[in-house]
């Protein structure tokens, strides 16, 4: 009997996740004739009354490799271990589909979830999915490539506007509790300030930059995690899900830092949250081609029988760590980070007290 593998993407959508798929199926297939049972809308494919499945074969998987999102749906607020009946209902769905391993393509939350259901007997293989790079024991992640690319382009469509009316512009992204995406899309963008929420801002610093630049070259670009808060300040929270596994989403910190500018300078201050635009469009090459590689780990781990595990990316080598090891924690920024002390030398404020 050829082994049978569920696959689902968890969490948010992400660029790479279709390369994942993609890599994963044509593994399986090509190499131990593995039939693949595509789930679709996350766990919630198994949640229901009934599983809500597809096959993968060949052609269903060729040609997605380029395109975003995921051809199989996600869901960011499915929880089987929301309850024991939905637990139990999630587990008799894969045992009665016949499931001998499900792998699971998702960020921290769905690596929790991953994990719980390990622990209650169905054999997990995790790929590590978060345009935030905020994965614990993994030091790059499919997707951060990309929604770097999109800030970064961001910043500087920013910069020409910035720079005819004299205004300070602020640029937010997403990261949740990490700064990669502000670090390096700040960097590449050639920001002033770049703002992380690993290290609270002291809002006059930034008005001082703000003024000094104002003198020098009449514009200022801030690029600010939306995870970043003054010292002394709290994280700015949008909404609260309580029924999702993530339930604090973070956002609109640009406004209140905007709010919190304006009356210490004279120039204009305007605010821009790109949003989801940071998780749409088509991967990046880098991201095709490191999804690729998690996907084919991910079938290499199936195939040697090595379960409850995440496939993961330490010191530029491919390997693998127990879900257990991942489910608590957030990868932050180091202080000692390497970036924040390029950012420093080359005159990169982030909103330090001079």
């Amino acid at each position: 009997m050829p082994l049978r593998i569920g696959i689902l993407t968890g969490g948010g959508d992400c660029p790479g996740l279709n390369a994942v798929i993609r890599a994963v199926t044509k593994s399986l297939l090509r190499q131990c004739g593995a039939e693949v049972i595509g789930i679709h809308d996350g766990f919630g494919g198994l949640m229901g009354p009934a599983p809500h499945v597809r096959p993968l074969d060949w052609a269903s998987v060729s040609g997605i490799l380029m395109r975003g999102g995921t051809i199989l749906g996600t869901s960011n607020r499915a929880n089987p271990l929301r309850s024991e009946a939905d637990a139990e209902r999630t587990l008799a769905h894969a045992h009665a589909l016949g499931l001998q391993a499900l792998v699971v393509i998702g960020g921290d939350g769905s690596m929790a979830i991953a994990h719980g259901l390990s622990q209650r007997g169905l054999p997990i293989v995790g790929v590590p999915k978060t345009i935030d790079n905020d994965i614990v024991g993994c030091e790059r992640s499919f997707g951060f490539d990309t929604a770097v690319a999109t800030v970064t382009e961001a910043i500087e469509r920013l910069q020409t506007t910035a720079e005819s009316h004299g205004r300070v512009m602020i640029v937010e992204t997403m990261g949740r509790y990490a700064g990669w995406i502000a670090l390096e899309a700040g960097i590449a963008g050639a920001a002033d300030v770049i703002l992380l929420p690993e290290i609270d801002y002291d809002i006059d610093a930034v008005a001082a930059v703000c003024r000094a630049r104002a003198q020098r070259q009449r514009y200022t670009l801030i690029c600010i995690g939306e995870g970043a808060k003054p010292v002394g300040g709290e994280r700015t929270v949008q909404a609260w899900l309580p029924d999702s596994p993530d339930p604090v989403r973070l956002g609109g910190v640009a406004h209140a830092l905007r709010a919190a500018l304006q009356p210490r300078l004279d120039c204009e201050v305007r605010a821009t949250v790109l949003g989801h635009v940071q998780r749409g469009g088509a991967p990046t090459p880098f991201d095709r081609v490191l999804a690729t590689q998690f996907g084919n780990e991910a079938a290499q781990l199936i195939m040697r029988g090595e379960f409850n595990r995440m496939v993961t990316l330490r010191d530029g080598r491919l390997g693998s760590i127990a879900l257990s090891d991942v489910v608590h924690g957030t990868r932050q920024v180091p202080l000692d980070h390497p970036l924040l002390r390029t950012a420093r030398q080359i005159g990169v404020s982030l909103g330090e007290p001079a």
